[in-house]
């Protein structure tokens, strides 16, 4: 599975190169513009996350949008990394995967503007693309030899290993720091080890030592949005929200920099938060004739003191056919406090707000008890759907999790998809959406709006052609 379709072949949003015989790819998306009023942050792993939770892993994934160069401790810039590939796709999906970590970008549908970039900020990693032509691979190396380049060097293409090893070799000789050959089409995993091996983009020395009610009294709180994705229909059907902190010395920064020392009411406040920004994000969303269901986690306690009903009626979209709002709870948390959930359910549904269930399958005394609760979708747990495709003991776990979500009358959800050989057996077991790295990383509302911009154009231009 490439690397580079994500948005083009499941929600349509790519113009250019459409692969419908691809049922699942990776991100792609637009650069971003960075919103002036708030801020984001990089997951500890590739693992999408929920937005209250205490555990630092759930939290969602972010990056620095292109342009902007907030400054690191000390003055240093954040991490930088330049995309040279004549693929719109790839770049974009490298971009959103390196942001999501923490690292700024810039793209270069060749190597002609290399030089002038190099002279104006210096990154700490090169993709360079290995063209049909090498010319254009072989120059961009030159222009970092003579830029005495230190940083490294990401040699990618579907080329034969000999042109390959050439080009490496030629770099080498110069001196460059030349790292092993990615192939095309290459799995997301592939770039977040080297990421991870590398160093770049995380700063896990920050972890908990950032006060959540500071950032939000300063505004550094961002939300950015991830795809939800009709799985068999491969559409996409629905966004979820995801906070980020944008600091102003150490850049993007992680949930776990922020969430696990944060306080109830501070947690509290983010919830809030996040529920005001989703529904305003969603009328932006209709303006370019797109409604989207959105989605916001809540730890339970929340639903007691936030003012959901008001904020609803206060934000939520003006026209007919809103799809309405998600407000996804753990299971966990769902059984300490079952009475609440079910009255705040049933308080909020006529105003066509509605639960879903995240951590779906973890404790089977909590699924019983979810018979009596009203709610739109269940979320399958992590564990479930890891492995599923390949995992022969897996499997059928996942598969009884999701026959048991259809039996509550519920959409069954699998989250955390990050191989297609996991996405391709959901489909086979009847799971109905889907979200994971695979099918489309958090990505700020700016960009997602300009994804659906030019889905909405490209719909234009078949209708003309």
């Amino acid at each position: 599975m490439r690397a580079d379709g994500l948005l083009e072949a499941l929600w349509g949003l790519m113009a250019a190169n459409p692969k419908p015989n691809r049922p699942l790819a990776e991100p792609a998306g637009a650069k971003p513009a960075a919103r002036p009023a708030r801020p984001p942050a990089a997951p500890p792993d590739h693992a999408e996350a929920r937005l209250p939770s205490r555990n630092a892993a759930r939290g969602p994934a972010v990056g620095v949008p292109s342009g902007a160069v907030p400054k690191r401790a000390g003055g240093a810039a954040t991490q930088l990394g330049f995309i040279v590939d004549s693929d719109a796709s790839i770049r974009r999906f490298l971009s959103l995967l390196m942001q999501s970590y923490g690292v700024d970008t810039e793209e270069f549908a060749d190597g002609h503007a290399l030089p002038d970039a190099i002279r104006q900020r210096v990154p700490d990693l090169v993709f360079i693309e290995v063209g049909f032509e090498t010319g254009d691979a072989i120059e961009c190396l030159a222009a970092l030899s003579a830029a005495n380049y230190r940083g490294l060097i990401q040699l990618t293409s579907s080329r034969g290993a000999n042109v390959l090893s050439e080009i490496k070799a030629t770099g080498e000789r110069d001196r460059l720091n030349m790292l092993p050959v990615l192939n095309k089409p290459f799995e997301t995993s592939l770039i977040v080890k080297m990421l991870q091996d590398h160093k770049l983009g995380q700063h896990t020395a920050l972890a908990g030592r950032v006060d959540l009610g500071e950032a939000i009294a300063k505004r550094w709180i961002e939300f950015w949005y991830q795809p939800k994705i009709d799985l068999r229909k491969k559409q996409l059907v629905g966004v979820e929200a995801f906070a980020r902190v944008r600091h102003p010395e150490h850049g993007v920064l992680p949930p776990e920099a922020f969430i696990p020392a944060a306080s109830d009411a501070n947690l509290i406040a983010l919830s809030e938060l996040a529920l005001c920004d989703a529904l305003k994000a969603s009328i932006n969303f209709a303006k370019v004739g797109v409604s989207l269901r959105m989605a916001v986690n809540m730890p339970v306690n929340a639903l007691r003191k936030v003012a959901i009903a008001d904020i609803v009626r206060s934000y939520r979209p003006r026209f007919e056919r809103w799809p309405g709002l998600l407000i996804d709870v753990s299971e966990e948390q769902v059984v300490t406090d079952f009475e609440l959930a079910r009255d705040t359910a049933a308080q909020l549904e006529p105003l066509n707000v509605k639960f879903a269930i995240d951590d779906f399958g973890r404790d089977y005394s909590a699924v019983m008890r979810l018979s009596d609760l009203s709610f739109a979708e269940l979320k399958l747990d992590r564990s479930f759907v890891t492995g599923c495709g390949t995992d022969q003991s897996n499997a059928p776990l996942c598969k009884a999790a999701i026959d048991l979500a259809h039996s509550f009358g519920s959409i069954a959800v699998g989250i955390g998809i990050e191989r297609a050989s996991d996405a391709m057996a959901l489909v086979g077991m009847g799971c109905d959406y889907g979200q994971g790295f695979l099918l489309g990383q958090p990505m700020p509302e700016e960009r997602f709006i300009a994804l659906l911009r030019q889905r909405a154009s490209a719909a234009q231009t078949r209708r003309l052609a």
